[in-house]
């Protein structure tokens, strides 16, 4: 291939993480816009939100968590289907797995797909690679909302609505008024907006802000503490998926290329987003999706590694 090289792949910088208790035995693992895991403590067991992307990168969540207890991970909760939140499954041996129906679906419809086009795109983020040992499947699944308890300690699971994807899950953590948002939010960080509802994404953060959060562990980026610093990561999510809609509705209103949509998506972004983690990645992907949605395209059409070599190619003219 003659073009330009996708932005994440020339990404090879290791990012450092950091890990911060959020609330009373919630801990935020994050790592400078690199995928964020959460870690809820119960008085039985503990709950870990997003695997990571290998069972190579797994295990430095599960040190992490050694050094604040010695219970045992109960669950792996998914937020949704993408592979570097769950692939790395397997790195919590005896955990039940957990996430909705709809996630499951995906899992099936095109989780392979998904493998080896965010492998191709992001190699960095898959430490170990062949540490995988395959596809990750739930074995716990709910429609809308389920409650685990981790002895006294409930943990409350939602599909509040779709978003960064059809099947986006939060767990609220009721006694302290904490959430683990998976990608609905990030915080200083792109969007990846690929396979995203962009229409509903707002929706379902007003029914997040409606919780009144704490704290919360985001997708990427740092972890939010405070109402004011949740609030900011909501409003700054929400202007980054409706700047990049409207102005995909603009260009199919005009008659733009996918090309041309680039172009306008950059005018108006670049000056906003441009320093956020992952956002040269995000963009292409961005860019096409909001057009597709804009055309109609109701469902997020599957990436393959070939589809996204010809999306590039599109965009390079």
């Amino acid at each position: 291939m003659n073009e330009k090289a996708f932005a994440s792949t020339g990404d090879t910088t290791e990012k450092k993480v950091t890990f911060s208790e959020i609330g009373s035995g919630i801990f935020a693992y994050t790592a400078e816009g690199d995928p964020n895991s959460g870690i809820i403590v119960g008085d039985d067991g503990c709950i870990v939100m997003d695997a990571q992307a290998t069972p190579a990168m797994a295990h430095k969540v599960v040190e992490r968590v050694k050094q604040v207890t010695d219970k045992p991970i109960k669950y792996v909760v998914l937020s949704h289907y993408h592979a570097v939140r769950v692939l790395g499954a397997s790195g919590y041996p005896g955990a039940g797995v957990v996430s909705s129906d709809e996630t499951l679906r995906l899992i099936s419809e095109r989780g392979q797909q998904d493998w080896d086009s965010e492998y191709g795109r992001f190699p960095r983020l898959f430490q170990d690679a062949q540490s995988i040992p395959g596809l990750t499947w739930p074995t716990l699944t709910f429609e809308s909302e389920m409650s685990l308890f981790l002895g006294k300690r409930e943990v409350r699971l939602m599909h509040l609505g779709a978003g960064h994807t059809s099947g986006d899950i939060v767990a609220w953590v009721p006694d302290c008024e904490v959430m683990l948002s998976g990608d609905l939010i990030e915080y200083h960080s792109a969007c990846y907006c690929g396979d995203a509802y962009l229409r509903e994404w707002p929706v379902t953060l007003d029914d997040i802000r409606e919780y009144k959060p704490k704290a919360i562990v985001p997708g990427r980026g740092d972890a939010l503490v405070g109402n004011a610093t949740v609030n900011e990561a909501i409003a700054m999510t929400r202007a980054f998926v409706t700047d990049l809609y409207g102005v995909a509705e603009m260009s199919v209103a005009k008659g733009r290329t996918l090309k041309e949509n680039m172009a306008a998506t950059r005018e108006v972004m670049d000056p906003k987003y441009s320093s956020f983690a992952i956002y040269e990645h995000c963009l292409p992907f961005n860019v096409a999706r909001a057009y597709d949605e804009a055309n109609g395209i109701d469902d997020p059409v599957i990436w393959t590694a070939e589809r996204d070599r010809e999306m590039w190619a599109a965009l390079q003219g």
